[in-house]
């Protein structure tokens, strides 16, 4: 399963790229969601800085709200700091006196705290990206090209899909729901396979894999296997236009949600020789407008874009 990804997260590039439009409408909203929830909706940096270097007047309101959050979370982050100091200095005039073991470990946790935070305010306010300010995963939003009345349209979607329908509860009984499987599109993933569908722009891809497996090789008698997170590149650096199904979600005093799901398939020789059994599917752009034109009456033709997939060599190293 993809658990994580590094996305194209800057909307100008899907709109340069596939002659799209972007949902100013749906991206506000999500925005002052956020602005309203704290940190409980994900986004990537990268998203948000896309948005505070346009010049656009259409794009205003979303980067007030934007500047909203930063404040509200700098201001969070700030009293969290004071807090740990004063813990740090209470523990620290404790010692002066008497070593404690309670003393020992508030001033060992409040220094810990005291470092995180000062790292989170200055990841708060930098404004150069790295490759990580790109990267997803299951709960956050990216954006997602789909078509909407014969046009392309970029719109923001939480990577971990809720049909529509479905009870939200959904979300915790099914946790794996920001993957799709293709053996699976004609039974759970029915209400959405020739209805909607969608292209996330991927450059790289992470997955969670046994270390044995990794190494080709069994555990030794009484060796604990371990988990290593693998990261995945094209080896010719091209992005990958990978196929999705998305909802719309709605239901009665709930607020409407927007989701997606990547499908995955058997994996390249090269990916289940590293020891994972899965694989996202970049189709190739010429099935874009059929893929994202789906005809639920010829389901046979939408098989046939995921066979005719792109096939780039995969090549991998351990995750940063």
């Amino acid at each position: 399963m993809c658990y994580s990804a590094q996305i194209q997260a800057n909307y100008r590039r899907y709109v340069r790229m596939f002659g799209a439009h972007m949902s100013i409408e749906d991206f506000a909203k999500l925005y002052f969601d956020r602005a309203e929830a704290a940190s409980r909706i994900k986004v990537p940096k990268a998203l948000d800085v896309a948005f505070l270097e346009a010049d656009e007047a259409a794009t205003d309101a979303i980067r007030r709200a934007i500047g909203w959050f930063n404040e509200t979370q700098n201001s969070a982050l700030e009293q969290e700091l004071f807090k740990q100091r004063t813990r740090l200095a209470d523990a620290e005039r404790t010692l002066e006196k008497k070593v404690t073991k309670a003393a020992s470990a508030g001033k060992r946790i409040a220094t810990d705290k005291i470092e995180a935070t000062l790292r989170r305010i200055d990841d708060l306010k930098r404004t150069e990206l790295k490759p990580q300010d790109s990267r997803i995963y299951p709960g956050y939003y990216a954006p997602v090209l789909v078509v909407e009345d014969g046009e392309r349209v970029i719109k923001p979607m939480r990577y971990q899909c809720r049909i529509a329908g479905k009870p939200a509860n959904y979300d915790i009984k099914y946790p794996g729901t920001y993957n799709a499987r293709r053996d699976n599109l004609g039974g759970f993933w029915k209400p959405l396979f020739g209805y909607r569908h969608g292209i996330l722009v991927v450059d790289v891809f992470y997955e969670n894999v046994s270390r044995a497996k990794m190494e080709g090789r069994q555990l030794a008698d009484g060796e604990k296997d371990e988990n290593v997170v693998l990261e995945f590149r094209p080896s010719d650096g091209q992005p990958m236009f990978v196929a999705c199904l998305w909802s719309h979600w709605s239901a009665p005093g709930e607020p409407d949600l927007l989701s997606f799901a990547a499908i995955t398939d058997e994996p390249p020789e090269e990916i289940a020789a590293a020891g994972h059994d899965r694989c996202i599917v970049p189709i190739k752009e010429e099935h874009i407008d059929a893929w994202l034109n789906p005809d639920p009456k010829d389901v046979a033709a939408l098989y046939a874009i995921l066979d005719d997939k792109e096939r780039p060599y995969y090549e991998h190293r351990l995750a940063a």
